[in-house]
């Protein structure tokens, strides 16, 4: 199983992962280094001329506090005249002369703070430029040169062999997109250390495929044994050559096996030789099955299984039904009525899976008519690229429950996502 698609898987991420090795570094070592130098030097400069502005500012302050000093001197010598000169109006002039020193005293204390708060910013200023140490700088050089970035461009060229062997495979489109997204979300513009590329593209690959059979699993024996009114009915629908009525026999073994009754109801009353077949499987399984004519009534084939099963109280009804293409308008409405009548518990797609894209549009089409549940995929076996399997249940939403392995009634599977994994050499 999937021995082409892993051989093909495997070659692809080695190209992918061998392109990104050989992506170079942004810069020489030696531009780096020519480059912080100058960064240095103009740091320094800066420093400098910060230095400057200081002392420039040091010899203001001493100016403003002549000038200061100046005025209180004057007002000292203008106190004394007014003193000696307005004896009789003392009271008067000294409060307005008081309070105008004290205005002065005010206005000179303000452009202090105004000095010293500008002296503050340029000391707070040259603290945060400060360059930064040159064991940071030669640890980034390490690193660019023992990491590589993989930008979007460079993602979307190695990506495309990837994408041309997924295709290729039968793995469906919407698949293909939803590995690209993942893929680049892990690794673009990320640093990633050289040489550990391929195994960072596998990891998430493996999650990313994990993540397309996030759908509900049907556990199919605990469902039986859940529903009170028996018995637990199951359709199952597909195209001609399918291998449904093989598939119904399977199941019936399976079933048995887990100590449940069950009836086959011969609905497939359109092609030759099916009553017949699925006769003969009952024989050999040791079950029993309900059979009208050819060309009767499918869905009165299916009520009348129904009504046996009440009687003798069985566990479970399987209902073969004719092969059709969603086009037949009239097998289709046949279809629609065989469900309407029974009621199933289950509507099983059966496929085959070495078909690839085309099992996919068919469970599509399916689903979208009469609705579907779950899927059987058929010669699962011989399905050497595997992407029907990978993709089926993403596209419709609906979990694969068995896989077809031969023709004999033990050779079917309960599907694992994990024998995926396994088949594609990811695990």
């Amino acid at each position: 199983m999937f021995g082409f698609l892993k051989d093909k898987l495997k070659d692809a991420i080695s190209k992918f992962s061998k392109k990104a090795e050989e992506i170079p570094m942004e810069k020489p070592v030696e531009e780096k280094i020519v480059e912080q130098t100058k960064k240095e030097e103009t740091a320094i400069a800066k420093k400098e001329e910060k230095s400057e502005i200081k002392e420039e500012l040091k010899e203001k302050k001493g100016f403003f506090t002549k000038i200061k000093e100046k005025i209180i001197e004057e007002q000292k010598e203008e106190k004394s005249e007014i003193k000696e000169e307005l004896k009789e109006k003392k009271g008067f002039f000294t409060k307005i002369k008081e309070k105008i020193i004290e205005e002065q005293k005010e206005e000179i204390k303000a452009e202090e703070k105004r000095e010293e708060k500008a002296v503050e910013t340029v000391e707070e200023k040259k603290s945060e430029e400060k360059p930064k140490e040159k064991k940071g700088f030669f640890e980034s050089i390490k690193e660019k040169v023992t990491t590589i970035k993989i930008d979007e461009g460079k993602f979307d060229e190695f990506f495309n062999e990837l994408e041309l062997t997924l295709l290729e495979n039968n793995v469906a489109y919407e698949v293909v997109e939803k590995i690209k997204k993942d893929l680049k979300k892990d690794i673009v513009d990320r640093p990633i250390k050289r040489g550990e590329v391929e195994s960072i593209i596998n990891e998430s690959l493996m999650a990313s495929i994990e993540g397309l059979f996030l759908v509900q699993k049907i556990g199919l024996l605990e469902m039986i044994e859940k529903k009170e009114d028996k018995p637990f009915v199951i359709c199952f629908l597909g195209q001609n050559g399918s291998g449904k009525t093989t598939s119904i026999a399977k199941i019936a073994h399976y079933l048995k096996e887990h100590k449940q009754s069950v009836v086959l109801a011969a609905a497939d009353t359109f092609r030759a030789a099916s009553i017949e077949q699925i006769k003969e499987w009952g024989t050999r399984l040791n079950v029993k099955v309900i059979a009208h004519d050819y060309g009767g009534d499918a869905a009165s084939v299916a009520f009348d299984g129904i009504k046996y099963c009440k009687a003798h109280n069985i566990d479970v009804l399987l209902v073969d039904t004719a092969g059709r293409q969603h086009s037949n308008q009239n097998l289709m409405r046949e279809m629609e009525k065989i469900v309407r009548v029974t009621k199933p518990d289950l509507k099983i797609f059966v496929g085959e899976a070495i078909t690839g894209g085309d099992v996919i549009l068919q469970s599509e089409e399916f689903n979208n008519t009469v609705g579907i549940d779950g899927i059987i995929l058929t010669k699962a076996d011989v399905d050497e690229k595997g992407g029907a399997i990978v993709s089926i249940s993403y596209v419709t939403h609906r979990p694969i429950m068995f896989l077809g392995t031969g023709q004999m009634p033990e050779d079917m599977k309960e599907f694992d996502k994990r024998d995926v994994m396994k088949n594609l050499g990811l695990v």
